[in-house]
C-alpha cells in the first residue's frame, strides 16, 4: 500500500495550526520580528514548491521544521551576526495572566549564548515539546547526537545560570 502523501488542503491547515509555533522559533533564532516572519513566509514558500517530494505525510511535519530551521540558520549566516536577546520591551507589555517576563530573561540570554546546535535541540525539546526522535528527524543527526547535545546544553545552561545568579 502506498503511504499517504500531502495535499494543498493539509498542508494550508498545518500552517495555519501551527504559525505561533514557527513565529516562536524563528523569533528565537533571528531575534526580530520581521525576519522571523520573512524567514516563515520563505519557509512557507520553500515548502509549498517542494511539497510533492514528501511521499509520507506522517513526515510533513518534520520536513516542514527542518526548511524553517535552515532558513532561519541561513540568514544568521548571510548576515554573520551573532544576536543576543536584548529586546525585551515587545514581551513586557502583554496581559497579567501571562507570566512576566522578566523573570525569564536570564534564561533567554543563556539560551542565546548556546551554540547553533545546542539551542536547536532546547528549543525544540522544551520550548515546542517535541519528542526526540522528531528533533533527531529534523536536525538530521542519530538519536544518541541528539540526546547528548541535549544532555551537554542542559549542563552549560545550568552552568551560566549558576553564575549570572552568583
Amino acid at each position: 500500500m502506498k503511504p499517504e502523501t500531502v495535499n494543498t488542503e493539509q498542508f494550508i491547515d498545518f500552517i495555519k495550526n501551527n504559525q505561533e509555533k514557527f513565529y516562536r522559533i524563528a523569533f528565537s533564532y533571528l531575534k526580530n520580528r520581521d525576519t522571523a516572519l520573512d524567514a516563515i513566509h520563505d519557509s512557507i514558500v520553500k515548502a509549498l514548491q517542494k511539497k510533492h517530494t514528501i511521499k509520507n505525510a506522517e513526515y510533513f511535519k518534520t520536513w516542514f521544521y527542518r526548511i524553517l530551521i535552515n532558513e532561519c540558520l541561513v540568514y544568521l549566516r548571510k548576515n554573520n551576526r551573532i544576536i543576543y536577546f536584548d529586546n525585551i520591551s515587545m514581551y513586557t507589555n502583554r496581559h497579567d495572566s501571562q507570566p512576566n517576563i522578566s523573570e525569564y530573561i536570564d534564561l533567554y540570554q543563556a539560551l542565546d549564548k548556546l551554540p547553533i546546535k545546542l539551542k536547536t535541540v532546547v528549543l525544540l525539546r522544551f520550548f515546542e515539546d517535541m519528542k526526540l526522535e522528531e528533533i533527531a528527524q529534523i536536525t538530521s543527526v542519530n538519536l544518541s547526537t541528539v540526546k547528548s547535545r541535549l544532555y551537554k546544553a542542559l549542563k552549560v545552561l545550568k552552568i551560566n545560570m549558576e553564575v549570572e545568579n552568583d
